[in-house]
């Protein structure tokens, strides 16, 4: 089973269609041969607020209607109980997270994501499992995680 880290950008395109969606659900319905999911996916659970709040914007902008961003939240809510599994922000990731605005130009969320994903991705090395791929919709943030060692995937860069 392969691990991939989702920040909120690409994590949205489970949801709402644009490009990279078809490539992100992919992953998502990918099947092992054992008939289980063949990927684990993970996130900061600051990824709620981000989500939810990525909905209200296109909601805010009549992109979808009242009774979409709520059945979307929905959604997105029964996947957080089943499909996903959801990070803890420890005291560490928080400094973790600190020290890399430091190193590099990251919003202080986009930072909290890769310092998660750079602790999940230790814990699986230290299991002797996979390294995990961080998948990103953000150009910067994709740089970062390159920068900072980890395997990365931007869905836009797939049809």
């Amino acid at each position: 089973m392969t691990s991939h880290y989702f920040d909120s950008s690409a994590l949205v395109k489970l949801y709402v269609p644009e490009k990279g969606s078809k490539w992100v659900l992919s992953i998502l319905r990918a099947v092992g041969a054992d008939g289980y999911p063949a990927h684990q996916l993970a996130f900061a659970k600051i990824g709620i607020v981000e989500v939810a709040s990525a909905l209200a914007r296109l909601e805010r902008q009549n992109e979808i209607t009242v009774e979409k961003r709520r059945s979307l939240y929905a959604s997105f809510m029964r996947d957080n109980q089943s499909r996903f599994r959801l990070l803890g922000l420890t005291d560490d990731i928080l400094h973790l997270a600190a020290r890399l605005t430091y190193r590099t130009v990251l919003r202080s969320y986009d930072a909290v994501h890769l310092a998660a994903a750079l602790t999940l991705n230790q814990q699986l090395a230290s299991a002797g499992l996979p390294p995990l791929i961080f998948i990103t919709a953000d150009d910067q943030l994709y740089e970062a995680a390159i920068h900072q060692g980890l395997a990365a995937d931007n869905p836009n860069h797939h049809p």
